[in-house]
């Protein structure tokens, strides 16, 4: 049975009426085409090229490489098929691979982007697994951009405007959006583990289990629009700014990196548990391209706002075990 027929019997199966066919951009925005669940695959399905340098405001950066706008075919990945809980009418979604005309992979796309650095990775044997940690805030709605945000109100009919950090009363006060973020997440196969309050008010973090990069990605790029989804089901907005709130806690996203050889070892940490040459060399190299990296760790200005306190921010390249005043945290482990 083909790949189409595959998709089809699956959208079938499901009572699927609509199919949202998305690229990732690199701002993390869903770019691509709502299609009659009939419909799709039957024909080729293209976009510009150049939504690949959109910006989050929609403005374009200028690509001397495809000055012409050229259209790129898109392909399904089977794999990341599955359902939209919080859609009105029966739909799924579905990433899609880039390629040009003569079949190669449009390198700017990030998911092949990360496929590359991957396959770096797999000349030398070693597979990177990494568990994201993600925070957001819940905030009121409002339609008034010049006014600052504020925490909005949980189910108890009052807004916490303490910080409350690891408290179980105050993230029950948002019980109801809790339940129905894990519940769309299980329906779409997103594996989020513990969910914790953060530092500010109503802000929380998901932790992810470890598992393979791609997969990862996939997965936080899906969560981050269920729960905007979520908050609006429930009156709210989510935001994963860095720092929406002034004087409260900046939000992150902290990536657990580990690698492991063909055997399964961990390369980093040697038979009597020490750390390997390779885990100092890790950390040396994370040290001298950090800076560089800047320009995708903090693409905004809202991220640098983030680092104007030096608490729980990773405003410096050093190093420690269990230590969360360094860019570079190494949990203590057995």
């Amino acid at each position: 049975m083909s790949e189409q027929n595959d998709i089809q019997s699956w959208l079938k199966e499901h009572n699927i009426d609509d199919v949202e066919a998305f690229v990732p951009d690199m701002a993390g925005a869903a770019r691509g085409k709502v299609l009659p669940a009939d419909k799709f695959g039957a024909g080729e399905l293209k976009l510009p090229e150049g939504i690949f340098a959109q910006t989050i405001s929609g403005n374009y950066v200028d690509n001397k490489e495809n000055v012409e706008d050229r259209d790129m075919f898109l392909t399904p990945d089977f794999s990341t098929i599955r359902p939209v809980p919080w859609a009105t009418d029966p739909a799924a979604s579905i990433f899609m691979d880039c390629f040009r005309k003569d079949g190669s992979p449009v390198g700017t796309a990030p998911r092949q982007v990360l496929r590359n650095v991957l396959q770096l990775y797999a000349a030398k044997g070693w597979t990177p697994i990494v568990a994201p940690e993600v925070e957001f805030y819940l905030i009121n709605a409002h339609a008034d951009a010049n006014r600052e945000v504020e925490p909005p109100e949980g189910r108890l009919g009052r807004t916490e405007t303490t910080k409350q950090p690891y408290s179980i009363d105050s993230m029950n006060d948002f019980d109801p959006f809790v339940n129905d973020v894990y519940s769309f997440c299980e329906a779409q196969g997103i594996n989020i583990d513990t969910m914790s309050q953060e530092m500010g008010p109503a802000q929380f973090e998901i932790n992810f289990m470890h598992g393979n990069a791609i997969d990862l990605a996939d997965q936080v790029f899906i969560f981050k629009r269920t729960v905007k989804e979520v908050a609006i089901a429930h009156e709210m907005h989510a935001t994963f700014l860095a720092r929406p709130i002034s004087n409260e806690a900046g939000s992150a996203l902290h990536i657990h990196q580990s690698i492991v050889d063909e055997s399964g070892q961990n390369i980093f940490s040697q038979e009597d548990g020490e750390p390997s040459d390779l885990f100092m060399s890790y950390i040396g190299g994370l040290q001298k391209y950090m800076p560089d990296a800047l320009l995708i760790f903090a693409p905004y200005s809202n991220s640098y706002r983030r680092f104007l306190s030096y608490w729980a921010s990773p405003v410096n390249l050093a190093w420690a075990v269990d230590n969360r005043t360094v860019g570079l945290r190494v949990p203590d482990s057995e």
